[in-house]
């Protein structure tokens, strides 16, 4: 009764209770309405603009021929990122071997492919035909085994394919050397100790805890590549997206619908790539401080207890406080 009495009376039970207000800050409110009103003058002046033509836009975002550059451009991209990494571990790889010609052949590849134009590449490319009209496997200076053709077998695609692969495994390459320096070489002390042999070292120790460094970079290099896949058409391979809508633009003398078409394919796509980059990002992420899973768990200073008592291989009660 007295409890009741002493809320009703609006006396508080709390003796000298520090009643906090937030601190004012004006000065996002107006940051956030200027912002409010930039964004809606933009908003206005894309809508509102004939010149756009968004009828057509809405018409030929979904036709046949825009959809098959999107998947020509998304094969391209996925393949030669598939590539990428595999010759970029293989490079990295080589950086840290022991060997001196395993080191400088990987140096010199970084060197090449980074230090020239991706466009430059893709010409070279485009023009192999014409360098080497026939390729051939033998003994240099000797007996040749087999030979072929080389417009006979590698075809635009795959002349398109390689040379982005190429040009992005010396980028990927520094990024996996990045990530593997990253993990304490005593990490690969222990498990030596325990018997491990150096590739079972490398699979289970040493890439689990590199790709915490390695999956943000490789995310935006994929995003990059979507993007750089325009340039194909110095092979020339005519079949991804903006090459595709820019020619339909041509034909119909309406080149800002179409090229409104294909920015939107392009943030469409890259749109999708950034949510799997957040996701993979967390799971990578795990027990180092960052977020876990969903509504924050693992986030600030327990984000690391969070982690090992979710993997249920320790009895830990992270809610409960210690004084030292």
């Amino acid at each position: 009764m007295s409890s009741s009495k002493t809320q009703g009376s609006g006396h508080d039970p709390v003796p000298n209770r520090i009643r906090a207000r937030p601190v004012p800050r004006p000065g996002r409110f107006v940051a956030a309405a200027i912002v409010l009103v930039l964004a809606a003058m933009a908003a206005n002046a894309l809508i509102t603009n004939d010149n756009f033509r968004w009828d057509v836009v809405w018409l030929y975002l979904r036709d046949t021929l825009v959809v098959r550059s999107v998947m020509w451009t998304l094969i391209l991209t996925f393949g030669s990122m598939a590539v990428a990494v595999v010759l970029a571990v293989t490079l990295a790889m080589m950086r840290r071997s022991d060997n001196p010609v395993m080191r400088w052949v990987s140096w010199l590849w970084i060197w090449f492919f980074r230090g020239t134009p991706i466009y430059t590449q893709l010409i070279f490319w485009g023009l192999l035909a014409v360098l080497y009209p026939r390729l051939s496997l033998g003994i240099p200076f000797g007996p040749e085994f087999f030979s072929f053709r080389t417009e006979d077998v590698l075809t635009v695609f795959w002349l398109a394919l390689f040379g982005l692969a190429f040009n992005e495994s010396a980028y990927l390459a520094e990024i996996m050397r990045a990530g593997l320096t990253s993990v304490d070489p005593g990490q690969a002390e222990a498990a030596k100790a325990l018997g491990m042999k150096d590739g079972k070292i490398m699979r289970r120790v040493i890439l689990p805890q590199a790709m915490r460094v390695i999956v943000p970079p490789t995310g935006n290099e994929t995003i990059s590549m979507l993007k750089t896949t325009s340039l194909v058409v110095a092979v020339p391979l005519t079949l991804e997206l903006t090459y595709a809508t820019s020619a339909m633009g041509n034909r119909q003398f309406l080149t800002i619908p179409f090229l409104v078409i294909a920015a939107l394919w392009y943030l469409l796509i890259t749109s999708i790539l950034m949510v799997g980059q957040h996701y993979l990002e967390q799971y990578y992420g795990r027990g180092f401080g960052t977020a876990t899973g969903r509504r924050g768990r693992g986030k600030g200073p327990g984000g690391r207890q969070a982690a090992i008592a979710a993997a249920g291989t320790v009895k830990v009660d992270i809610t409960k406080e210690v004084t030292p």
